[in-house]
């Protein structure tokens, strides 16, 4: 597999262990040591990245394991396990960040769910804005979300690609609105997507939940 060009824009070394932690939790430990091998990220093997909010993981980092997870297992499969890792990459820690963290809280729980959804989904933006070089806003819309990367990790360095990539990130967005409306589950469409030649990547969420 073609290495991706370091981008010089970082994510916290925890997020990036969450991340790793949580694709070996979907595909076990030989599985998750065969895809660094393949993203050419064999130094990480037993030496994972540290549990602290520096910001030294390299976005091409993230995108040379997502690619990895395509090459793998396929198009179909490699998005399956990055739905799973990145639903599972918020649920064993982003929750805990920020205004999120409140959404277990009494208060939270008895707003209406259009409410708890204008806090909820800006407050997951905005962790990523902070805390990471990962730009995310987002815009209400009547009946649905624009959550928009504007620069994005998960397909960094990558293009001529005919399908959205970033799995990851759509993952993630469906944990987090699964927990900021306690238990439901939404739809999310990636949009566009920069490794199809778009400027951004852009995922629609739907308001109205699916059950």
């Amino acid at each position: 597999m073609e290495s991706i060009p370091k981008s010089g824009y970082y994510y916290p070394n925890k997020f990036a262990l969450i991340m790793i932690e949580a694709l070996e939790d979907v595909m076990g430990k030989n599985g998750l040591n065969a895809i660094l091998n393949l993203a050419n990220l064999g130094e990480l093997i037993d030496n994972l990245p540290s549990d602290n909010l520096n910001k030294e993981f390299d976005f091409s980092d993230i995108s040379a394991t997502n690619l990895a997870l395509e090459e793998m297992y396929g198009p179909r499969g490699g998005r399956g396990l990055a739905l799973r890792a990145g639903r599972a990459t918020f649920d064993d820690a982003l929750k805990n960040f920020g205004a999120l963290a409140g959404a277990g809280d009494l208060a939270f729980k008895v707003l209406p769910l259009e409410a708890k959804l204008h806090i909820g989904v800006p407050a997951m933006a905005k962790i990523f804005s902070q805390m990471s070089d990962q730009i995310s806003t987002v815009e209400s819309r009547e009946h649905d979300f624009i959550y928009t990367i504007h620069r994005c990790p998960v397909c960094w360095g990558r293009s001529g690609e005919d399908k959205p990539v970033c799995f990851v990130a759509a993952g993630l967005l469906q944990a987090g609105l699964k927990w900021v409306s306690g238990g439901k589950e939404f739809r999310v469409n990636e949009s566009k997507c920069v490794a199809m030649g778009h400027d951004v990547c852009e995922f629609v969420i739907q308001k109205k939940p699916l059950d």
